[in-house]
């Protein structure tokens, strides 16, 4: 007698399915492929700083409209993930991807080249919150590790991109770089997002929605309260993120050890990174969002404290790969907490909130760090402000979590 899927408690079409799995699997993939437009202009920077004969803030432009495009993308995309499904917003943000790409690789000057990196920047967007928003409707007791790997999509990139795109510019040029990325991506995400064509069934979203409904009520906070404490928690948490993350080249560098090890450093932190983004994922499953993320802030206050106390060059490698190992799984709990809370069907659109607060957080810290670098002379109050902004977040979690359990201990 044939065993159904029903039969195992499992719809092959819906959550927890081997479809799901497959789709995870696809979303990887477009997150891997689809975050070149963040990592591949810290390497092409030079080149091209060279090739229009400008200044490093000049040539710094571009990356900046990078991120202003995935900031904006990320929260715009959402929407329409929300209203249209995830695979017509997809297209679009591959070709909008791939032609910007295409664009900076033919651009006369600077300002064609910093356009083109801001649509770029949107088309990157795609690859990110819309996925992992669209992976949380497919998974319900594994929705954390669901989430977590999903968003290791980028980091992945991070590690995969750079040095292929180092290969392109020694051997072809950075313009030929740029047109072959362009190309590369539209070749390769149009098909893969023809794995995710298929939507969620109508009772699952029902189902998830009243279930976040009951959550929220037990929480007790209106809903725009609770929103705008997970933002300003994002903002928080990514200001004392950046401070490593955007400084630790040039802090070796003013330490004497020069920039070899602070570059080995950052890689240190990405490497780990992915390990504690995934490594999330299982805490998450089995303690909950919010609980999760109070635990990877504290961490990472743990890290951010141990900067204070040494600058020698082996403690920076361990306390480096301390950083990435406790931080790498903070943003994924944003994901995780809103689709607890809210419904699945502004999912889209929340998750894409959050993270556009996130990039604002990281935009805001790295600035913030080289202001009081610059008015101090030292990065020792920078750690000391990044740290500050991290435990403003610890406070935001802290009330949650204790507002969840008070809430609930009259049911016990």
């Amino acid at each position: 007698m044939a065993i159904s899927a029903e039969t195992l408690g499992e719809d092959a079409s819906g959550t927890e399915s081997a479809y799901a799995w497959l789709r995870l699997a696809a979303s990887v993939l477009i997150g891997t492929i689809g975050s070149v437009g963040l990592w591949s202009y810290v390497v092409a920077l030079p080149a091209v700083q060279a090739d229009f004969a400008i200044t490093r803030a000049d040539a710094s432009l571009p990356y900046t409209l990078t991120m202003l495009g995935f900031a904006l993308g990320a929260a715009a995309i959402g929407g329409l993930v929300d209203r249209l499904g995830i695979v017509a917003p997809l297209i679009a943000c591959t070709l909008t991807l791939g032609g910007g790409f295409i664009a900076s690789g033919l651009a006369s000057n600077l300002w064609a080249f910093a356009l083109a990196s801001f649509l770029i920047g949107i088309g990157s967007s795609g690859a990110f919150a819309p996925l992992i928003a669209d992976i949380s409707h497919w998974f319900t007791r594994r929705r954390g590790i669901a989430v977590a790997i999903c968003s290791s999509g980028n980091y992945l990139g991070g590690a995969v991109w750079p040095p292929v795109v180092r290969h392109m510019i020694e051997t072809e040029g950075w313009r030929q770089n740029q047109l072959f990325i362009g190309i590369i991506c539209v070749l390769t995400m149009l098909p893969l997002l023809l794995v995710l064509r298929r939507r969620p069934e109508y009772h699952e979203l029902e189902g998830a929605e009243l279930a976040a409904a009951d959550a929220r009520a037990y929480l007790g906070f209106n809903p725009y309260v609770l929103f705008g404490l997970l933002a300003l928690a994002g903002v928080a948490c990514c200001v004392a993120m950046s401070m490593p993350q955007v400084h630790i080249v040039a802090y070796c560098g003013d330490l004497g050890y020069g920039g070899a090890p602070g570059a080995e450093m950052l890689s240190l932190m990405m490497g780990f990174g992915m390990v504690s983004r995934i490594g999330s994922g299982f805490v998450a499953d089995r303690i909950g969002g919010i609980a999760t993320l109070l635990l990877g802030s504290f961490m990472q206050a743990v890290a951010l404290f141990l900067y204070l106390l040494f600058d020698g060059l082996t403690p920076l490698y361990i306390i480096s790969a301390l950083f990435g190992l406790f931080q790498g799984g903070i943003v994924p709990m944003y994901a995780i907490v809103v689709r607890q809370y809210f419904p699945p069907r502004q999912a889209g659109t929340l998750v894409g909130l959050v993270i556009m607060a996130t990039i604002a957080g990281m935009a805001l810290g790295s600035w913030m760090s080289g202001a009081i670098f610059d008015l101090t002379g030292s990065y020792w109050q920078a750690f000391a402000n990044g740290l500050a902004w991290n435990l403003l977040n610890i406070a935001i979690a802290l009330v949650l979590l204790r507002r969840a359990r008070t809430r609930l201990s009259p049911a016990a």
